[in-house]
């Protein structure tokens, strides 16, 4: 085999990758390949874990830090939107543990900077706090020069206040407890500045390092004044001298729960304001890998100046993060405490918290309206300026949307709703039993609610025998707390279909699907009835939903992840699709670029029938150098004889808790590509016909490149190959290289379908270092072939 090594890998992807499409194959390196373009391995791709302060206020300038993996090197930072821009300040590598000597500086530096503040203090004629235990300073006569680390938190010692240099004490003393987190371990400051006119809501930034885009994480803008927390500031910290006076309202605070914390924040309060305190934590990072159960759940407490509990939430509905309505029962001080429910902590449990009379809508209906129909809605809540509220309905758009109230100083929340394609109606007590079911015309959407506990609506229509039937309640999608259950039956009042739950993976930020679907072929002509009620048993005006009732609506939704693709010119790029099929849809669908951006490519671009998610490749030219800029993506399939064409979303792939995955959605695709130092040879498919192959047979694929001794080195990895194939027989030819596709006997299913990725690595170093041997972690990697689709067929 000529020193040609061919491997499989296994990998974790979202999920696993299901059928897909295509002969024999050639694929052509179409330049001369030198030995330092095919040597070359990049940089690992940034990642970010958490933003702090997670937004600023519209006319200000604020610093930033920014936590995560990879980001040496730092160059760019990018916000969505417009009116808010971002430039990098400093790398800050993690701070290594100090040795007894820098530890002794520092604790003479606090000591000096203390007693200048104590002094201070008491020439001002305030009175002194209690002594703290301080590590003692270094002798007179051993003193010697010793330079601390240049780290943020090191610097400026001499001028801290007493507040700032208490915290600096607790974070060193916790800083050697800790373990490193090394997915935030790095950090990035930054400086934003929010332009006085922007939009405010959620923008997403990422930074950009050599190695291309980082991840994209929430970055609000707001509309009140906006503080950063101040340790310490737990109901244990000592007393200082000098209380801070009350915070002013209306204000948005900004925190980090460290393990174990607990923020308090004092604030003033008059006597008949209607105060809305929002947390937003889980929120600005949907998602924690490692952490159960998978997200900051922050827990609030509020306390009158006597110290008395007046109201606590741990969450809102079914949101994890927590908001109270509060009208003040007198004029003072009040404390606000938050913490996480199990005393957890890290840099990464970032929360913000507005405390004001804003807007808080607290529940809408109708849920929504048919596309291009002037559509108004009712709304409720706190501090809301108008009862009414009009939806954009124009047919360009989402069928999911999100509308917001703002005044001059302040933004509700988010107000989500649908748009329908159906005939809608309203649903009219008295319907909560079969005799008084209500009469409907299919197809519709009525918009109803369970108005009180332990109510039922019951729709009554006519059907044949063999027709199918699809009944879909949309309600916790939309913000309404509504758990429902739907039941078909007959007359007889027997039960022919049920459901409670079911999975939309459109909607990744929930993780209890709420929303019942139901779908049946109906037994003979008569008349039927669908009831649908809380599946808890629970009701009220909030309780409102949008229940759909007819045929199947054939229909797809499509997500692409990452959300950030890092091109590497000349290179293919793996990106995965998601094909999210409605009603029943089965067949194929093709994705093009719709962008002219010259030379891009997308390889694997068929999803094939019954595919959920696929792996395809994306290449720019060898002699590209792509700024971030917005990407769209299309997919076109066949429904019922017309042509329907939806966009290509953005997503990422999130884990929660270890083990669930969640497709949670991005605002932009940015493509980015940095200018290779080397020309790097384009690759292209020669034949974009897929490869066909019966179980227990092979295809050959041709690899066409210029002569190299490097070749000979070359390795060829399958990445996560489909059930049954593999890769062997690579030898290198006169005009490159060819290696086979193999489709085991047993393993390989007719009917499989899918794209192949594989990479390219070069040969390890002879011997690792200390002489034990060749290191497979050291290979570098040059690069994917473009996607190339496959099919396992019959004999």
């Amino acid at each position: 085999m000529m020193g040609v090594e061919v491997a499989q890998r296994r990998c974790a992807p979202a999920a696993r990758l299901a059928s897909c499409g295509g002969k024999c194959l050639a694929v052509a390196l179409i330049a001369a390949v030198s030995a330092i373009a095919w040597g070359q391995s990049g940089p690992k791709e940034p990642h970010i874990g958490y933003v702090y302060p997670a937004g600023g206020c519209k006319g200000t300038v604020s610093q930033v830090w920014v936590g995560g993996q990879s980001l040496r090197g730092c160059n760019a930072v990018y916000v969505s939107g417009e009116g808010v821009h971002a430039s990098v300040v400093e790398f800050v590598p993690p701070l290594r543990p100090l040795d007894k000597d820098q530890r002794d500086e520092l604790a003479r530096r606090m000591k000096v900077a203390r007693d200048a503040r104590l002094a201070e203090l008491k020439s001002a004629g305030v009175g002194t706090p209690p002594a703290r235990t301080e590590a003692a300073p270094v002798a007179a006569g051993e003193s010697k020069k010793v330079e601390l680390p240049n780290h943020p938190m090191l610097r400026d010692i001499e001028n801290m206040s007493l507040n700032e240099l208490q915290n600096l004490t607790n974070e060193i003393a916790n800083y050697r407890k800790k373990q490193m987190n090394m997915q935030i371990a790095e950090s990035v400051v930054i400086e934003v500045t929010v332009d006085a006119g922007a939009l405010p809501g959620d923008r997403e930034l990422r930074l950009k390092t050599p190695a291309g885009l980082s991840n994209p994480l929430r970055f609000q803008v707001g509309m009140f004044p906006e503080l950063s927390e101040e340790e310490p500031n737990d109901p244990y910290a000592k007393a200082l001298p000098l209380p801070e006076a009350p915070i002013e309202l209306p204000v948005l605070l900004n925190g980090q729960i460290k393990p174990g914390d607990v923020d308090r924040f004092r604030f003033r309060a008059t006597q008949g304001q209607h105060l809305v305190i929002q947390v937003q934590a889980r929120h600005l990072i949907p998602y924690l890998a490692d952490a159960v159960p998978g997200w900051f759940q922050s827990t609030i407490t509020l306390y009158d100046s006597a110290g008395k509990e007046i109201a606590a939430a741990d969450d809102y509905q079914f949101n994890p993060d927590p908001v109270l309505h509060l009208e003040v029962p007198k004029t003072g001080d009040y404390t606000l405490e938050i913490h996480d429910a199990v005393f957890r902590g890290r840099e990464d449990f970032v929360y913000r918290i507005a405390i004001g009379e804003q807007p808080f809508v607290t529940r809408i209906f109708p849920l929504g309206g048919p596309g291009n129909v002037e559509t108004t809605a009712s709304i409720d809540g706190w501090n809301l300026p108008v009862p009414r509220i009009t939806l954009d309905t124009r047919p360009e758009g989402a069928s999911i949307r999100e509308t917001a109230l703002t005044t001059e100083s302040a933004c509700s929340n988010a107000i989500p709703y649908a748009v329908g394609a159906l005939p809608e109606c309203a649903e009219s007590e008295p319907n909560s039993e079969a005799r008084s079911a209500q009469p409907v015309a299919l197809p519709c959407i009525v918009n109803g609610r369970i108005v009180r506990p332990g109510d039922v609506d019951v729709f009554q229509f006519e059907g044949k025998a063999g027709d199918e039937l699809v009944a879909e309640a949309m309600a916790r999608r939309l913000s309404s707390p509504l758990d429902s259950l739907l039941r078909l039956t007959d007359t007889s009042g027997k039960v022919l279909e049920w459901n409670d739950d079911h999975e939309d993976r459109e909607s990744g930020m929930l993780t209890h699907h709420a929303d019942s679907y139901l779908r049946a072929t109906l037994p003979g002509d008569g008349t039927y009835q669908l009831h649908i009620a809380d599946s808890q048993g629970h009701g009220g005006n909030g309780y409102a939903y949008r229940l759909r009732i007819g045929s199947p609506q054939p229909d797809f939704a499509l997500r692409v992840t990452p959300s950030s693709i890092n091109l590497r010119p000349g290179r293919a790029t793996p990106i995965c699709v998601y094909a999210l099929r409605k009603d029943g849809f089965e067949g194929a669908i093709d994705v093009r670029v719709k962008d002219t951006l010259a030379g891009l490519t997308l390889d694997g671009g068929r999803i094939p029938s019954g595919c959920e998610q696929i792996r395809m490749t994306l290449t720019v030219p060898s002699d590209a150098a792509i700024q971030p800029l917005e990407l769209h993506l299309e997919g076109v399939a066949s429904i019922g004889g017309q042509t329907v064409v939806r966009p290509v979303l953005p997503a990422e792939d999130m884990m929660q808790a270890f083990l669930y995955r969640h497709l949670t959605p991005s605002q932009q695709l940015l493509a980015s590509a940095e200018k290779s130092k080397y020309r790097v040879p384009p690759v292209r498919l020669v034949s974009g016909e897929t490869v066909r192959i019966a179980p227990g047979g092979s295809a050959e694929i041709q690899v066409l490149t210029p002569k190299s001794p490097l070749l000979a080195g070359v390795q060829l990895e399958l990445r996560d190959p489909p059930a049954g194939v593999s890769l062997d027989a690579v030898a290198p030819t006169q005009g490159g290289l060819a290696f086979s596709v193999r489709a085991d006997a047993s393993a390989a299913k007719v009917g499989l379908a899918d794209n192949l990725i594989v990479e390219a690595f070069g040969a390890p170093p002879a011997e690792s270092k200390g002489g034990k041997g060749p290191s497979a972690k050291r290979r570098p990697s040059l690069g994917y072939l473009p996607a190339i689709p496959i099919e396992i067929v019959q004999q």
